[in-house]
């Protein structure tokens, strides 16, 4: 047995859990190693509940949350984090708005205090608003020209059309101009609740205090949220191969079938799968057959996206437009094998190596730690699920691989988006 599946029940990090007199809830992980706290935390609701015709407010709301905020504008909010050297910062995706503090334990004080500000008294000045408008509409418009970022806003698009994951999260130059400051304290008040919220706290902290801060920090804000409902949604279009011309001489292409969510049983042996398809840089087979044996691509690779209500395999490349049609003829022959076919004995005792043995990579710092912690509970996985994953990725079979290929790459044949002008398409 390899010292990878040896250590298969190793866990990265003892995690426990911690309630507030208020109620709220926490996973941690005490270390006073380094006088530093780490916080990550993620609101259930991002993107998809963007009002309609105004695609990006929750991006917009997220990049406004340290924009100023109670009795402070933004460059005194600013000021205020910089002198107690305070990282925080928002993000927003598609079924959440997430965030994370970073502090020295010294500066602990002040920086609860900012994020309390920050997530229950944003103040949405109109400097700051049409600063970040401004902003967002330049990227956006910097974009549009961009292969790769034009490609994937239309695989989305084609994928769930008339669905709130078909729209950008970053909205549209006209979606974006449309956004109102009304529309933004609206969201903000939908989304931030402390009974949607799950957190993360990693470093130098007690118990007790712990439970202090997080009731004053979360306990000012509403009980529950009021989130629109999301349909689910199976991804559309598969065997479609769909163009968006731009001048370029070499293509980009994306292309996605159906997958399975971080909640299915088979996540994991798909997990596996996609190692071996394309998740697997260097040693994958979509790597060795496109670019090692053909030179058809710099890059190519596959990964699983897992959102509320659909998943997918999607992965991307880059080729010559005269290779575009060879280029995919390969990933899809290569695909149909490993599904037909099933890995071979050395390519699961790889796959599950590698994917046991860089698992902690993932947990070097506190502030990974919290992120991964915050993103386990947000998908209902179980505080045990540190401990078990490798213990899960050891058991998979070349059987599960099979079963989990028959319900992903093997189930439909692929949507294609090109962004470019290949030959022969």
């Amino acid at each position: 047995m390899s010292a990878a599946l040896a250590e298969a029940g190793a866990s990265p990090a003892d995690v426990g859990s911690l309630i507030s007199p208020g109620g709220i809830e926490a996973w941690r992980v005490e270390s006073d190693f380094v006088p530093l706290v780490a916080v990550a935390f993620t609101f259930e609701g991002g993107a998809a509940q963007d009002p309609p015709g105004k695609a990006g407010a929750a991006q917009m709301l997220s990049r406004l949350l340290d924009e100023g905020a109670g009795p402070y504008r933004s460059d005194a909010f600013q000021e205020r984090l910089a002198n107690q050297a305070i990282e925080l910062g928002f993000t927003t995706g598609p079924d959440a708005i997430g965030g994370s503090l970073k502090s020295l334990t010294a500066h602990a004080d002040e920086a609860f205090e900012l994020l309390r500000l920050a997530l229950a008294e944003p103040r949405f000045d109109e400097d700051a608003v049409e600063r970040v408008r401004a902003q967002t509409i330049a990227g956006l418009r910097y974009q549009a020209n961009d292969p790769g970022t034009v490609a994937t806003k239309r695989f989305f698009a084609e994928a769930f059309p008339g669905h709130p994951y078909g729209r950008p999260v970053s909205g549209t130059v006209e979606s974006v101009a449309a956004i109102t400051r009304d529309d933004l304290v609206d969201l903000h008040s939908r989304i931030l609740s402390r009974g949607r919220v799950k957190i993360a706290v990693v470093g130098d902290m007690k118990a007790d205090e712990l439970a202090l801060r997080l009731d004053h920090v979360f306990g000012a804000l509403p009980e529950e949220s009021r989130l629109d409902p999301v349909p689910d949604i199976e991804l559309q279009g598969c065997g479609k191969r769909v163009v968006v011309d731009l001048d370029v001489p070499q293509s980009v292409i994306r292309f996605g079938v159906p997958g399975l969510s971080w909640r299915d049983p088979d996540f994991i042996p798909a997990y596996v799968l996609n190692h071996i398809l394309g998740g697997g840089a260097f040693t994958s087979r979509l790597f060795q057959e496109v670019r090692e044996k053909r030179g058809l691509a710099y890059g190519v690779g596959t990964s699983l996206a897992s959102y509320r209500r659909t998943a997918m395999t999607w992965g991307y490349t880059a080729t010559k437009n005269e290779r575009v049609v060879e280029c995919l003829d390969v990933i899809a022959a290569e695909t149909r094998r490993l599904s037909e076919e099933g890995p071979s004995d050395d390519e699961l005792a790889k796959a599950k190596d590698y994917l046991i043995g860089s698992y902690a990579l993932g947990f070097d710092t506190s502030t990974k730690i919290a992120h991964q912690l915050a993103q386990i509970a947000f998908e209902e996985l179980g505080i045990d699920y540190i401990r078990r994953r490798n213990r899960l990725i050891a058991a998979v079979t070349e059987e599960d691989v099979r079963r989990a290929a028959a319900r992903t790459i093997g189930a439909a044949e692929a949507l294609v988006i090109i962004a470019g002008r290949p030959v022969g398409i």
